[in-house]
């Protein structure tokens, strides 16, 4: 009984930890100077400690296309949508993938597929 008491107390002082940050949603529209992405996001951002802080656009290889940095938590605002102008995709890109980063956990896992509309 004495050990179980232990290890329920060293789990109960260890912090909670939010999920791994999930795109629940994305679009992707072409525009003048490459393609307009809009992330919508879902975190249990706790404030300045642990929030998301990032999303990435990959092709189907894994290779970095574009990314966008999140500056501060949205403790309040979940879930949230940030875009990316500008983003410029190799010609002939029909599909797209999206991963969600935090700052405690790093890159989420299985990323989000977007086909992009020519």
């Amino acid at each position: 009984m004495k050990i179980f008491a232990a290890a329920l107390l060293i789990t109960l002082a260890q912090p909670a930890f939010a999920e791994a940050p999930q795109v629940v949603a994305a679009e992707a529209q072409r525009d003048s100077m490459g393609w307009h992405i809009a992330v919508t996001l879902s975190h249990g951002d706790t404030g300045w400690d642990h929030y998301a802080d990032g999303w990435e656009v990959t092709d189907e290889d894994g290779k970095r296309l574009a990314l966008r940095e999140l500056a501060h938590p949205h403790v309040h605002e979940q879930p949230f949508t940030r875009s990316l102008s500008k983003a410029m995709l190799p010609d002939g890109t029909r599909v797209v993938f999206i991963r969600a980063k935090c700052s405690i956990q790093g890159w989420s896992g299985t990323p989000y597929r977007l086909e992009l509309q020519p």
